[in-house]
């Protein structure tokens, strides 16, 4: 099966994680669909990996919303034809804990992390499963095609006190993601996820800037360094690859020996 006629979404697509995921599925031979809010990230995205060449293409897509979710797959299909891969990646983070957390930003990441999760996942499982009926697929090239990757984090295991929404919303997917992986395993879509640990994008630009900080999180971090999002995308990209064949229902966990260690280590 070759990978130039394999499509991906990767939603969240235009910064960071998911942009360096567009990448590198674009890379593998992929044509890839960028679904975000950011749309001058989004289409610049876009034009460098090829939109003029009909391989690549920028959808403005709010996950939370139902009906621009529909759009997204509505896009997809007249530009591609088909969906073959979802990146479910699209996440935002709302600092609070127990005490100080609001309901606006509770219910603004739970839209998003998980309810947006959902809804894109629903949407791409009833494309693929839609294809694999029409076209009859052998079970072995369902396996090798199709695949649905959701971001998770090693917060879904772990925790911090003030992303109490954020750290509610991994550990959610996590499931989500094994409940999604039973239900499609008699079609041949594998469902997996990613839990990156601490990774150099902008969600950590603060951390990266404090030196206090950055130490801390080195204490934690056995290979004492911050991922690339391309070390990341590089997981994802074996999941969405054939070499993924009979993976399913599990969670990757990229984060430098983090989950491992029950102490901390020496930074010096």
């Amino acid at each position: 099966m070759p990978a130039h006629d394999r499509v991906a979404i990767v939603t969240g697509g235009a910064n960071g994680i998911g942009k360096a995921c567009a990448r590198r599925l674009s890379e593998n031979g992929f044509r890839v669909v960028i679904a975000d809010v950011s749309s001058n990230a989004g289409k610049a995205l876009a034009e460098e990996l090829g939109d003029a060449k009909d391989r690549a293409l920028y959808v403005d897509c709010n996950v939370s919303d139902r009906l621009a979710v529909n759009n997204l797959l509505a896009e997809t299909r007249s530009a591609f034809g088909r969906l073959d891969v979802l990146v479910n990646n699209a996440g935002i983070i709302a600092k609070g804990d127990i005490l100080t957390l609001s309901d606006d930003d509770f219910d603004k990441v739970m839209n998003v992390n998980l309810r947006g999760s959902f809804m894109v996942a629903r949407a791409a499982a009833r494309q693929m499963v839609e294809q694999i009926e029409e076209s009859s697929e052998r079970p072995d090239d369902v396996r090798r095609r199709y695949s649905i990757i959701n971001m998770s984090s090693i917060n879904a295991v772990v925790a911090i006190p003030d992303q109490l929404a954020y750290c509610a919303t991994k550990g959610a997917i996590n499931q989500m993601t094994k409940s999604m992986a039973l239900a499609l395993a008699p079609t041949g879509i594998r469902v997996n996820a990613v839990g990156p640990g601490s990774v150099n994008t902008d969600v950590l630009k603060s951390v990266l800037d404090d030196r206090n900080a950055m130490d801390r999180v080195m204490s934690r971090t056995p290979m004492r360094r911050i991922a690339d999002p391309d070390e990341i995308a590089a997981v994802v990209a074996f999941l969405a690859s054939a070499d993924a064949s009979y993976v399913t229902g599990e969670c990757i966990y990229a984060d430098g020996g983090r989950l491992a260690l029950n102490y901390t280590v020496d930074t010096d």
